[in-house]
């Protein structure tokens, strides 16, 4: 029984993973795998080079997929991984003898070593993001396509009587940034599709929240490379241990997002457990707020502190003695709205950490006039719609509600949000 159960859990693992994935991913998912198929095909037939290299190297590369990290916003990244691949594809020599393995063994050590450290994680009904191991790979291949044809000739100009670095140096950055830049396309490209943002967008919160570690990573490899040339394999050893330790910093990190979010949900529970508001609703508005956050152009960042936002945004209903019917301030007098918004931002500010998210909340019901935050405006529609509508699917009854938000008198709603908040339930995305 517990022999067939680990087979077929991830059997169903990987059905799920197939299932979320949209065409985007498939497409590159397609071509990663018959890049892995031509280098392992390749290498089967010719064999290895240097065989003890390749092997040090792949067992690194599985090493840091075994000990991937998934990064706020739900980016999986394997740095150790990564900085090996580059090593190995930027490898000039060892113990004095040049190196001539091909690009399309780098692929081959690139694909066995990744599917390698994937494979526990399978076992055990933790699947791999495909998509991030297509794209890890596909940048490795490129860098590998792009320079090591030109490996020889870097290496001569290592030796006597030329005997400098700053050629190869020059043609490594250059290379890899190259390569970092296609990331970047490529990772905004898939998240313009998953998430229905502006391209544009995308590229901004990818070089803003994925480029760094990206630089980090590559920096990592090209000192990897370069003090493989002078320690031999002991380098993997002396560069493996930094790298962990970073990799544990980062981990530390994305558990503390992760648990502040959860935090954060935990409270927005009170009030519903509480009776104040209808089930469900602070994650509706949530979902919806980040969605219209999402297609006004907010950077990542941005709309962090507005899914905190509006999660929280009816805490102040806690000091009422009598909740409001369903929990809907859309029909309270805008004087009781406004108190219930400051007694609520009073209670976010006692965390001593989140007065930005206060100052959002606080000002969700100030007139437009008053120019209050565009995550404020926000949350004031997402707010007021789920108020009228609830989980409710019916098209009427969202048409109806939407009409009525954009026909409020006065400037008690921001237009470009609920146009934003239209588009957003045309397209079915919540």
């Amino acid at each position: 029984m517990i022999t067939t159960e680990r087979p077929r859990r991830a059997e169903r693992s990987l059905n799920t993973v197939f299932r979320r994935l949209d065409s985007g991913q498939l497409l590159l998912i397609c071509a990663a795998g018959l890049v892995a198929i031509a280098g392992v095909a390749h290498t089967a037939a010719v064999g290895l080079d240097r065989t003890e290299i390749a092997v040090g190297f792949g067992a690194l590369i599985a090493v840091g997929e075994l000990a991937r990290l998934t990064m706020p916003g739900n980016r999986e990244v394997a740095p150790i991984g990564a900085a090996a691949a580059l090593g190995y594809t930027l490898l000039l020599d060892l113990s004095q003898n040049p190196l001539r393995h091909s690009a399309l063994q780098v692929v081959a050590v690139i694909a066995v070593g990744m599917a390698a450290g994937a494979l526990p994680h399978l076992a055990v009904g933790r699947p791999p993001r495909l998509d991030a191991m297509a794209r890890r790979l596909l940048t490795g291949a490129l860098l590998a396509f792009a320079f090591r044809p030109l490996a020889d000739p870097l290496y001569l100009l290592t030796k006597p009587p030329t005997s400098t670095w700053w050629p190869a140096l020059a043609v490594m950055v250059t290379l890899i940034a190259i390569t970092l830049l296609i990331d970047v396309l490529i990772a905004a490209l898939l998240r313009a599709e998953r998430l229905r943002t502006s391209f544009r967008v995308a590229v901004r919160d990818e070089v803003n929240m994925a480029f760094p570690l990206g630089a980090a990573v590559a920096s990592s490899g090209v000192l990897l490379a370069l003090a493989t040339h002078s320690m031999d394999l002991v380098a993997l050893l002396v560069f493996a241990a930094p790298l962990l330790v970073t990799q544990v910093a980062f981990r530390k990190y994305a558990g503390i997002r992760a648990t502040y979010l959860q935090t954060v949900r935990a409270l927005s529970r009170v009030t519903e457990v509480g009776g104040y508001v209808e089930p469900g609703h602070s994650r509706r508005v949530s979902r919806l707020a980040v969605a219209i956050g999402r297609e006004l152009g907010m950077s990542e960042p941005e709309l962090l502190e507005l899914e905190y936002a509006s999660l929280m945004h009816d805490i102040g209903q806690l000091s009422l003695r009598d909740p409001i019917p369903g929990g809907a301030t859309v029909l309270t007098e805008p004087d009781q709205a406004r108190r219930i918004a400051e007694l609520g931002a009073e209670v976010i500010r006692q965390t001593g950490v989140l007065d930005r998210v206060a100052d959002v909340v606080r000002r969700q019901c100030d007139p437009i006039t008053d120019d209050p935050p565009l995550s404020s405006r926000i949350i004031k529609v997402a707010n007021a719609y789920d108020d009228l509508v609830g989980p409710s699917t019916d098209r009427d009854r969202a048409g109806a509600a939407l009409e009525r938000i954009r026909l409020s008198s006065g400037s008690a709603y921001d237009p470009h949000a609920i146009e934003a908040l239209t588009r957003v339930i045309d397209r079915g995305r919540v």
